[in-house]
């Protein structure tokens, strides 16, 4: 009976701090906004922003204490929520984690911090989580997992905190978009930590989600607020301190799969867009338009329809997250993953957001980093080939090497015209043939169609002397350039290079003499 009663009970003062934080908020951001207005924390618009007019960008203060005196009021006047919340050096350490990242991003909401100052106030937060004893010690499900030794325990619970923080930062491109996916997180995040008995835990985030749905009155489309650095940092270090927490034993289970599933758009992001800079040659930490929301507007959609459809997408996927929880010990969590998996290929190959991932550049992209390392065989042959030609003593004999590596690039034709010395041809069929790449040169005897690829390579020395050329005919339409054919023929024509220089010194020494 008494067990009923606590949980009718725990049931009515959720509802009353939602609804708490609710007013905090609706009645903070406008005031959040009128400060940012006043002191110049404003968001201008340009090239990269939807926006067309200079907006206030500090609606997360309003957040922030609309969280912070709902959790002092529910101190005060529930006394269950007093009884679950312990005050020691855990719980400071996370406030200071917190009050530390909410101060970095509301001083780069005024005064722009650079990228890699933020990232170490962002490590620095994590530390202080970590300190406190929000720590991923390992992975386990069901009884099996695997453990973490301190350093590496360290590591991945920062890149835990980095990663959300991060995610609802990247997405808060959009009115309404970053604070609307943190409230449907922080409900399935309620819902869970409830459904495991964390109700400590459950407080939190229903305040944080009232805070956010009250902010979302002013930052919906179309916003006279944005949530800011501040806010948006806050959200992420919230939700991952949260998360560790409220997993029991500190062990990444199934619990802290929820705010992966529920935050999986932000996630997702956050995870593919520092790839994405990386592999299009771009600053990893240089904003661009290239997020999934940008993706979704080119595909001619309306801003408050790219927000609506990810909130869409993350209802899903917060629904999904719930039902892992229920599922669970029934066999159904990899069916479940497996749909979402297969769901996230199908939405990112209809956006073309990751286009230049695509299997034939990938593959392309991996062949030219393998062939610069050297890994490739054929690489290493070629090498061989390049060093054979080095050692040459006589012009025939380096044409000969030269003919071995030219027929190894699925080359047609070549001409070398040297200063001092006759012109050479080398043709692979007549070279297949007789077994000597040593032919005369005869002008006129090859037809070149239009699909034949013609390279004029001039032979210059250290002091600028040209000695002669190099002259290959491809033809393309019926073996296809690779990606590594021209840096391989550059490599070549430095071996002939080295060598002409080498073989017409000595013979200037022999004559000398």
């Amino acid at each position: 009976m008494f067990f009923i009663v606590f949980m009718m009970t725990i049931r009515t003062e959720l509802f009353l701090l939602f609804f708490i934080a609710l007013g905090f908020s609706l009645a903070l951001t406008p005031v959040a906004r009128v400060f940012g207005i006043r002191f110049g924390a404003l968001d201008m618009p340009d090239s990269r922003k939807v926006h067309t007019k200079p907006i206030p960008r500090i609606g997360g203060l309003a957040i922030f204490f609309a969280f912070v005196l709902t959790c002092c009021i529910g101190r005060r006047l529930f006394p269950d929520v007093a009884y679950l919340y312990e005050f020691n050096f855990n719980t400071v350490m996370g406030h200071a984690g917190a009050v530390l990242i909410l101060l970095c991003g509301l001083f780069d909401d005024f005064r722009r911090l650079n990228a890699w100052v933020k990232l170490v106030f962002q490590i620095v937060a994590a530390t202080f989580a970590f300190l406190g004893g929000a720590t991923i010690s390992g992975w386990f499900a069901s009884g099996y997992g695997v453990a973490l030794d301190p350093l590496l325990s360290y590591l991945v619970t920062v890149f835990w905190f980095l990663l959300f923080i991060n995610a609802v930062n990247l997405i808060d491109g959009l009115d309404g978009l970053a604070s609307g996916v943190v409230f449907f997180a922080c409900v399935a995040m309620a819902f869970s930590t409830y459904f495991q008995g964390q109700y400590l835990f459950s407080f939190y985030f229903v305040i944080l989600a009232g805070a956010l749905l009250g902010f979302l009155r002013y930052n919906f489309n179309p916003a006279n607020v944005f949530l800011g650095d501040g806010g948006s940092y806050f959200l992420g270090y919230v939700v991952a301190l949260l998360a560790i927490r409220s997993s029991s034993k500190s062990n990444v289970g199934i619990l802290m799969m929820m705010p992966l599933l529920a935050l999986g758009v932000p996630v997702f992001d956050a995870v593919l867009s520092p790839i994405r800079r990386f592999l299009s040659g771009r600053p990893m930490f240089q904003p661009d338009r290239g997020h999934i929301h940008h993706a979704f507007l080119r595909l001619g959609l309306s801003s408050r329809n790219v927000v609506l459809i990810i909130y869409g997408i993350s209802l899903v996927l917060c629904l999904a997250g719930i039902s892992l929880i229920l599922l669970r010990g029934r066999g159904m969590v990899g069916f479940v993953l497996a749909a979402l998996l297969f769901g996230m290929i199908f939405l990112v190959r209809k956006l073309g957001y990751i286009e230049y991932l695509a299997l034939d550049k990938f593959y392309g992209w991996f062949q030219d980093v393998t062939d610069v390392a050297g890994f490739s065989r054929a690489r290493r042959s070629f090498l061989s080939m390049q060093i054979e030609a080095g050692k040459s003593q006589t012009m025939d004999e380096l044409w000969v090497h030269v003919g071995d590596a030219l027929e190894m690039l699925k080359f047609d034709r070549a001409e070398l015209h040297c200063k001092w010395g006759p012109a050479r041809c080398w043709s692979a069929n007549r070279y297949a043939q007789s077994g000597s790449a040593l032919q005369p040169l005869c002008n006129g005897d090859a037809h070149f169609s239009d699909s034949f690829m013609v390279m004029e390579i001039p032979l210059v020395d250290a002091g600028s002397a040209v000695l002669g050329k190099l002259v290959l005919y491809k033809d393309v339409q019926k073996v296809q350039l690779k990606p590594y054919t021209i840096r391989r023929v550059e490599h070549l024509r430095r071996t002939i290079l080295d060598s002409i220089v080498k073989l017409r010194d000595a013979e200037k020494c022999g004559g000398e003499k």
